[in-house]
C-alpha cells in the first residue's frame, strides 16, 4: 500500500492513494489553513469508520442478512498535550435492513472491533474504543 502527499502551500496538501484516488488535506485557519480540506486527524477517524462499517456490512451479508444500509458515526477525544493522540473513540452503527438479527449485528460489530478492522485495532493502542449500534427495520 502506498500514498503520495504533495504540499499545496500554507497548510494545504493533496494526498493521492496508491489506487489513484485523491483527497485534499488542510490545517485549521489558526495554523495557516484555508479550510479547503479535511484535517489529517479527521481523516484517521473517517478511515476507521469506513473500515469498521465495511467489516460490519461484509460480515452481515456473508451471514445472509438482508442489509440495506449502514452508517457509522465516530466521535473522539484527544490528549491535551503533544502528541495529541486520540484517547477515546466512540463509534455508533445504524444498520438498516429487513429481518436483521440484533444478535448477528452485535456479533458483526464485535468481530470488526476485535479481529478485522485494522484501523480500529491500531488506534486502540492509544485510545479506549467503544461501540454501540441500532437496528432499523425497513419494510
Amino acid at each position: 500500500m502506498k500514498a503520495h502527499i504533495r504540499w499545496l502551500g500554507e497548510a494545504s496538501f493533496v494526498a493521492e492513494s496508491g489506487s489513484g484516488h485523491a483527497v485534499v488535506l488542510d490545517g485549521p485557519p489558526e495554523a495557516g489553513g484555508r479550510n479547503i480540506g479535511v484535517r489529517p486527524m479527521e481523516m484517521l477517524l473517517m478511515g476507521m469508520g469506513g473500515c469498521a462499517a465495511f467489516d460490519v456490512v461484509h460480515i452481515l451479508r456473508k451471514g445472509r442478512q438482508d442489509v440495506s444500509g449502514c452508517e457509522a458515526s465516530v466521535e473522539a477525544g484527544r490528549a491535551d498535550s503533544e502528541p495529541k493522540v486520540f484517547t477515546q473513540i466512540h463509534i455508533h452503527f445504524t444498520v438498516r435492513g429487513r429481518g436483521l438479527s440484533e444478535t448477528r449485528v452485535a456479533r458483526a460489530v464485535e468481530l470488526s472491533a476485535e479481529k478485522y478492522c485494522s484501523a480500529s485495532i491500531m488506534l486502540g493502542k492509544t485510545a479506549e474504543i467503544t461501540h454501540t449500534f441500532e437496528v432499523i427495520e425497513e419494510g
